[in-house]
């Protein structure tokens, strides 16, 4: 198991799975490990928020569970179904044997057997190689009926099946919940957790996550990716471009060896960093050139 038994001890970790963190991070990631809390991500999409479990389950060698959250998503949904054409089925066999015995029939059809177990109730059962991640990922997206059964099943860890009883998990999964704040998450679920906001990185932090993320980029395109994307982002855009952004466009630029930016570049791989056209359109003709002049003008040494 990776050595999580100091803030640097973590950020190291995170390190080795391509994740860099600064030291706010890498503290809060550690108390949530230490203590045991949920741990509560807040910030634009695309600055790494999601990332962050995944390099915490494979530098823990945990398994990841992921709850993908949308609009309308139930507590059933989050925690298990019933196999309801395998319960058929086997009512039929029951009724063409002539099985007179309902109560039997009745716990059989309510087990394990038939029990399809969503992200929650997956992350209750016991796991060999010790507690997994449990992604709740963009709760923003639910809605406060949601919030409040998270709420009480974050609590005690434990949901409960009617037709089974209530299922306890032997060692509390390590959680962490994401949220890009289309809407306010409520106070009672974020007391429960240690909070973050996970904000653009700054020029040097996004030249050291480009490198961990894409080492074939030469330093000379990666300073200049890097700084327009930076330039970019004082735009005024609908939806300013993320760290992943950054990474794929980087790739992007790659696949077509190119080894500097040039206005005629840009324009051919907006698509990369841009995703709405009204933002792309924004870009046409001298702007492009403008916010890349900008940039390779912070470049310059002072």
């Amino acid at each position: 198991m990776s050595d999580i038994s100091s803030i640097d001890a973590v950020q190291d970790m995170l390190g080795q799975q391509g994740y860099i963190c600064g030291r706010a991070l890498g503290t809060v990631v550690f108390l949530s490990l230490r203590l045991g809390r949920p741990l509560f991500l807040e910030g634009e999409a695309g600055v790494g928020k999601t990332e962050i479990a995944k390099a915490l389950a494979a530098g823990l060698d945990r398994r990841l569970i992921r709850l993908q959250c949308y609009e309308g998503l139930d507590a059933n949904s989050a925690v298990y179904e019933w196999n309801f054409p395998a319960q058929m089925v086997a009512i039929r066999a029951a009724e063409a044997a002539h099985e007179a015995d309902r109560a039997a029939l009745t716990t059989e059809l309510f087990s394990d057997e038939f029990l399809i177990e969503r992200p929650l109730l997956e992350a209750l059962r016991p796991d060999p190689r010790g507690a997994p991640i449990l992604l709740i990922d963009e709760l923003d997206r639910t809605d406060a009926p949601f919030e409040a059964f998270l709420l009480e099943a974050l609590s005690d860890f434990q949901v409960t099946i009617p037709e089974m009883g209530t299922i306890k998990a032997p060692e509390p999964p390590i959680v962490i919940i994401t949220s890009n704040r289309t809407r306010e998450v409520h106070d009672a679920l974020k007391r429960r957790c240690l909070y973050h906001w996970v904000d653009y990185p700054d020029f040097d932090r996004e030249m050291e996550i480009l490198h961990a993320r894409a080492p074939e980029a030469a330093e000379n395109l990666s300073r200049e990716v890097v700084a327009f994307v930076q330039q970019l982002r004082t735009e005024d855009l609908f939806k300013k471009p993320g760290v992943a952004e950054t990474i794929d466009w980087a790739k992007c630029l790659l696949a077509l060896d190119v080894m500097t930016l040039s206005p005629e570049v840009i324009a051919d791989t907006l698509g990369a960093i841009l995703k709405y056209q009204d933002d792309i359109a924004k870009l046409q003709g001298s702007e492009a050139k403008r916010i890349l002049d900008e940039a390779k003008a912070a470049l310059e040494p002072a």
